[in-house]
């Protein structure tokens, strides 16, 4: 064994899991029949641990523990869901470094992001347990004098499928607003990354969450994924992941009449006006696209800078990146760790290399480490909105700057993509930020700011970007149905027609 595989180890220890991933079904880690899947340390490019594909049969126990748990969760009152959610949140916070520990090793983030993201899962059940008990409807005011009332109900099982870039915090994300409106999961992380999202739902079970209400499946797609999805305990499909990926999931969810909401990729336009505080636009366009990596569906890899300032901006980024200290994510000093896998660096390689056969002019920092999946802060300049590697997400380090003259090109050029998630623009002028801010096509918006993220705000996009929507009071109607209820209180029935024998 390596170094890194000893605190591998240690930390699935400390997390009361086992030595390799395993499933987590009904209360109980089990080891899947499928093929290998193999663990790889993004920094060292080392095999961290290998387990066996959760295939098909682990995915109908998992669907069918879900249906027999949502029961009786479904009978809990309100309060008392939200008080496990409560101890869900502490519990997590309890085991904050091990748990940021075997996320920055699997998914080779910076552990100082890897705490934050632990910590806002926390946030995640803490919010949501204090909803449990105030999900509630309406009364309407019927014409024909009708007592009618709304209730909100759980769909039943719901399944989630979450990707390799953020594991616990996209997991938490959902688990969190699902269960508060009692219902059942069955989750699907990363097949890359899934080890968090089984410690997560681990430790909630130690600390009162019923067994078999949120059950694990680490393995592939085509495989778990497809059974779960095709399951009849399944009433809806949550997907956070690629718009390729998007559609595979949203069309085999179509094709068993079970309805989704799909988080997708974005390209998202990070608009700077010549009389911005270039200081702080400058910082803010750091934080959207070379944070994580650049992997983050928001990340800000379209930066329109009008062009009285865009060569200055341009050198005070590259200035600014060449400054970043790229390392080991174990390192506390590490701001960006390396890609998260093989494929992905092949991809933003590729894409970086297509922009510079496309005429681009490359920036990018002197040096990287050594050893691991590592790409640099890049810049790409020259290119044209209509470009390739403008119009395609990278999902990577690298951002296209590109100038604008107006206020209504820049709002052209933001919404001259297929995507619409996120975006923001830097700007003294209040007038201006709000019209810009109404104009350009995102399901969210910053104004002299980037990255801003709640539990309690709603998250979603449009277009390749997707539909539905994630957090606040939003995701609380996504993982519920509308009932109408009429009462008629009148001494005889308002019924036009009928007779009584």
């Amino acid at each position: 064994m390596t170094a890194r595989t000893d605190v591998f180890a240690a930390q699935m220890a400390a997390l009361g899991l086992g030595t390799r991933p395993q499933s987590l079904i009904n209360g109980e880690l089990v080891d899947g029949t499928g093929d290998a899947i193999t663990l790889i340390d993004p920094y060292t490019e080392q095999n961290l641990s290998q387990y066996p594909d959760a295939g098909a049969a682990l995915a109908k126990e998992a669907c069918l523990a879900a249906q027999a748990a949502q029961v009786e969760w479904v009978t809990m009152s309100g309060a008392a869901r939200g008080q496990v959610m409560q101890e869900i949140a502490r519990a997590v916070l309890a085991n904050a470094e091990p748990l940021a520990t075997v996320e920055a090793l699997v998914a080779g983030k910076p552990i100082r992001d890897c705490r934050v993201e632990v910590t806002k899962v926390a946030e995640m059940f803490a919010y949501y347990g204090g909803w449990a008990d105030k999900i509630h409807g309406e009364v309407i005011p019927v014409p024909s004098g009708h007592l009618n009332y709304t209730k909100r109900e759980p769909l039943g099982v719901v399944f989630q499928i979450t990707p390799w870039n953020a594991p616990i915090f996209t997991g938490g994300w959902q688990i969190a607003p699902a269960i508060a409106t009692g219902n059942g999961v069955v989750i699907k992380p990363s097949e890359l990354t899934p080890v968090t999202t089984v410690a997560l739902v681990y430790l909630a079970e130690q600390v009162g969450l019923p067994k078999g209400l949120v059950n694990v499946l680490c393995g592939l797609g085509p495989t778990a994924g497809q059974a779960a999805i095709e399951h009849q305990a399944v009433r809806k499909v949550i997907f956070v992941g690629s718009p390729e990926t998007g559609r595979v999931v949203a069309t085999a969810a179509a094709k068993a009449l079970k309805p989704a909401v799909l988080e997708l990729g974005g390209k998202s336009a990070n608009i700077v006006f010549d009389d911005a505080n270039l200081k702080h636009a400058c910082l803010g366009a750091q934080a959207a696209i070379f944070s994580g990596a650049g992997q983050s569906c928001v990340a800000g890899s379209r930066l329109l800078v009008q062009r009285s300032v865009h060569a200055e901006l341009v050198e005070m980024l590259t200035n600014g990146m060449n400054e970043i200290k790229l390392g080991d994510p174990l390192d506390e000093a590490t701001e960006v760790g390396p890609i998260s896998n093989a494929s992905q660096f092949a991809h933003v390689s590729d894409m970086v290399a297509r922009a510079m056969s496309d005429g681009a002019s490359v920036l990018s920092r002197d040096t990287t480490p050594d050893k691991g999946f590592f790409v640099p802060p890049t810049i790409l300049n020259g290119l044209s909105n209509i470009d390739h590697a403008v119009q395609t997400e990278i999902f990577g380090p690298v951002v296209a700057a590109i100038p604008f003259d107006t206020e209504e090109e820049a709002i052209a050029l933001a919404n001259g993509t297929d995507f619409g998630l996120a975006g923001a623009v830097w700007t003294a002028d209040v007038g201006r930020a709000h019209r810009v801010a109404d104009q350009v096509r995102a399901g969210t918006f910053w104004i002299n700011s980037y990255k801003a993220i709640h539990v309690s705000s709603p998250f979603g996009g449009s277009l390749n970007s997707g539909f539905g929507r994630s957090s606040g009071t939003d995701a609380l109607m996504e993982y519920t149905s509308a009932k109408s209820v009429w009462l008629d209180s009148a001494p005889t029935p308002r019924i036009a027609f009928g007779y009584v024998s």
